[in-house]
């Protein structure tokens, strides 16, 4: 159904320019009113890829997640890289659910279509916890940690391996990412705040040792510890260099730059100082 309602905009048939613009709908209601625009008709319906509403991996997340959450089910988005979309060892930023069948955590991409062999199950993804040697998907707090000791080249972990979206400051960016997704707050993947640079692509300040500590407690959480899940929390609540508060400034790969006002879902174009 998330697969019938949702194509890439980037990965999928080209779209009309007015159509690009609904990878900014952000919130489920807006994702599914534009579908119902397109067609009125139940979401299991097939329609063909033109007529999906745009998006990216952070919209195949959020529809499977409130899916499960309105069936009861624990469920939330994960923030980090995939080693799976390219052959040349680029690892692409990546938004997969992370949901709880009982017993624990599952990792499912529901971008991927579990008909193609992609070496390891979509619904059921491998999953390595702390910092040791991930799978076919890392967190970002996994991959800053890496970096941070030298193990990886920053460069090979970005949007696409043809942009300058990439490195030590994207990655940084994406832990406060990583974070904001652990605590409901789905934002979009284009979204700054905080912390968090409007030009993620210059160079790392004296902030990596504050990024240093978000990232352990992060692994920290996966492996089951409550006492960093709880301080997690803490911190996100408190600290305003992670938490987007009311607004956030949308950098938006239409080439549009937007405030947006969390609060009052409205937003207003401005210009970014170059």
């Amino acid at each position: 159904m998330v697969r019938n309602t949702i194509t890439h905009y980037r990965a999928g048939p080209p779209l009309p320019p007015e159509r690009v613009a609904e990878i900014d709908n952000r919130w489920v209601e807006r994702i599914l009113a534009t579908d119902q625009a397109h067609a009125a008709q139940p979401l299991t319906e097939p329609r063909p890829p033109t007529e999906r509403v745009a998006g990216c991996c952070r919209d195949f997340t959020l529809l499977t997640v409130a899916a499960l959450r309105q069936r009861g089910v624990p469920a939330r988005s994960r923030v980090g890289f995939a080693a799976y979309f390219y052959s040349t060892g680029f690892h692409a930023d990546h938004v997969i659910v992370d949901w709880w069948n009982g017993e624990r955590w599952v990792f499912t991409d529901a971008q991927l279509d579990p008909a193609h062999d992609w070496g390891f199950d979509p619904a059921d993804m491998p999953r390595v916890v702390g910092d040791r040697t991930p799978g076919p998907f890392a967190t970002a707090a996994q991959v800053w940690t890496a970096y941070r000791r030298g193990e990886i080249d920053g460069q090979d972990y970005g949007v696409d391996p043809d942009l300058p979206l990439r490195g030590g400051p994207f990655l940084r960016d994406y832990v406060i990412m990583e974070l904001a997704h652990r605590q409901g707050d789905e934002l979009l993947l284009w979204d700054r705040w905080g912390a968090g640079s409007t030009n993620p692509v210059g160079e790392l300040t004296d902030e990596v040792g504050f990024i240093d500590e978000v990232a352990a407690l992060l692994l920290r959480a996966d492996d089951g510890d409550e006492a960093a899940e709880a301080e997690l929390a803490g911190r996100y609540a408190n600290d305003e260099r992670l938490h987007p508060g009311g607004e956030v400034i949308c950098v938006s790969p239409t080439g549009v730059t937007t405030s947006v006002d969390l609060a009052t879902r409205t937003g207003k174009k401005i210009d970014l100082p170059h």
